[in-house]
C-alpha cells in the first residue's frame, strides 16, 4: 500500500481523492485543506468539500492558516510516514521543509500542459487566450512556481464553444487515475520524470477586475473567448444605463457597425457590433435578475 497525504480545497480534487481512498494500492493517512471560511449571505463558516469528504469518511483533516508557519502540523505530517504528498489546488505554498517530508515526493497536480502556463489561473487563460488544447500535467513540486519535472500527462482539446466550467469538470474526471499511475510508477520506478524546458514558458496570471470588462472595439473572436474563459467565474461583463449586464453565452458572427451599439435582434439573439466582425449575446444575466436570454433581456428594454 502506498501510504500519501492528500492536500485540497476546491471541489476539482474531489474525485481524486475519492479515487485513492478507494484504490486497492493507496491509503490515505490524512487530508490537509484550508481553514473553514465564511460564505453567502450569513457569512457562516463553511468547509470546503475536501473536508467534508474526509470527515464522512474518519479521516484526520489539518487545516493550516500558513502551514509554512505552524511548527505543529508539521510535526504532526512527519509522525504519519508518508509515501508521498499529492497536493491539488490546496492555495498554500509548501517549504522546502514540508516537501522533504514523504519518502518519494510531493506530487502536484497542475491543469495544464507544462510549461505552458504557470501559476494560478491555467483553466482560463487557455480559453481566453483561445487555445485548442490544454491538459493535465503530475509534476515534482519544487520551491519554483510550478516548475518541477513533469511525470505524466493527458491532451485535453478545447472546443470553440467549451467554457471554463466545462473544462474544470473534464480536469476533475480525468485526474484521479493520472495521479494513482504517477505514484505507483514512482514507486516501482517505471516512470522516469522529465525536466521541463524554458522554452514555451508562460504564466497564467491570477485575473484581474479590468479584465472582465468587455471592450467591444476588440475582435469578437476575443470577445467570444473571454466570454468563455470566465463564465460565472467571475463573468465577463458591459454597462448599459449604469447597470451590469453579465455575459453568459455568446457566439461569433459577421456584420460590421460603430463598436459596441446593437446591430439586430433576433431569435437567435442580440448582434452587437466589434473591432471586427460581430458578437451575438445569447444568454446574460441583468443586474438584480436571474439568467436570461438576450432577446428577453432586449425585448424589456428595447422601449425605454
Amino acid at each position: 500500500m502506498i501510504k500519501v497525504v492528500f492536500f485540497g480545497t476546491p471541489d476539482i480534487g474531489l474525485k481524486s481523492l475519492e479515487h485513492l481512498y478507494n484504490s486497492k494500492n493507496m491509503e490515505v493517512l490524512a487530508v490537509v485543506t484550508q481553514p473553514d471560511k465564511p460564505a453567502g449571505r450569513g457569512q457562516k463558516l463553511m468547509m470546503s468539500p475536501i473536508k467534508q469528504f474526509a470527515l464522512a469518511h474518519n479521516l484526520p483533516v489539518l487545516q493550516p492558516k500558513s502551514i509554512r508557519k505552524e511548527p505543529e502540523i508539521i510535526e504532526k505530517l512527519k509522525n504519519l510516514e508518508p509515501d508521498f504528498f499529492v497536493t491539488f489546488a490546496f492555495g498554500q505554498i509548501l517549504s522546502q521543509e514540508v516537501l522533504d517530508i514523504p519518502k518519494y515526493e510531493t506530487i502536484n497536480l497542475h491543469a495544464s500542459l507544462l510549461p505552458r502556463y504557470r501559476g494560478a489561473n491555467p483553466i482560463q487563460r487557455a480559453i481566453i487566450n483561445g487555445d485548442s488544447e490544454t491538459g493535465i500535467c503530475t509534476m515534482i513540486t519544487e520551491l519554483g512556481l510550478d516548475c518541477g519535472d513533469v511525470c505524466k500527462r493527458v491532451v485535453i482539446p478545447i472546443s470553440e464553444t467549451m467554457n471554463c466550467e466545462e473544462l474544470y469538470n473534464e480536469i476533475s474526471e480525468k485526474s484521479p487515475i493520472l495521479i494513482e499511475e504517477t505514484l505507483i510508477g514512482l514507486v516501482e520506478q517505471t516512470l522516469t520524470p522529465t525536466p521541463q524546458t524554458e522554452d514555451g514558458v508562460c504564466m497564467a496570471n491570477k485575473l484581474q477586475k479590468d479584465e472582465t470588462l468587455i471592450d467591444f472595439t476588440k475582435p469578437a473572436k476575443e470577445i467570444h473567448n473571454l466570454v468563455r474563459g470566465i463564465y460565472k467565474s467571475p463573468s465577463a461583463y458591459f454597462k448599459y444605463n449604469d447597470k451590469i449586464i453579465k455575459v453568459l453565452e455568446t457566439k461569433v458572427c459577421e456584420g460590421n457597425g460603430t463598436c459596441g451599439k446593437f446591430i439586430d435582434a433576433t431569435k437567435e439573439g442580440i448582434k452587437v457590433a466589434c473591432g471586427k466582425d460581430c458578437i451575438m449575446l445569447v444568454k446574460v444575466k441583468p443586474e438584480g435578475k436571474g439568467e436570461m436570454f438576450a432577446r428577453d433581456w432586449y425585448n424589456g428594454i428595447k422601449n425605454k
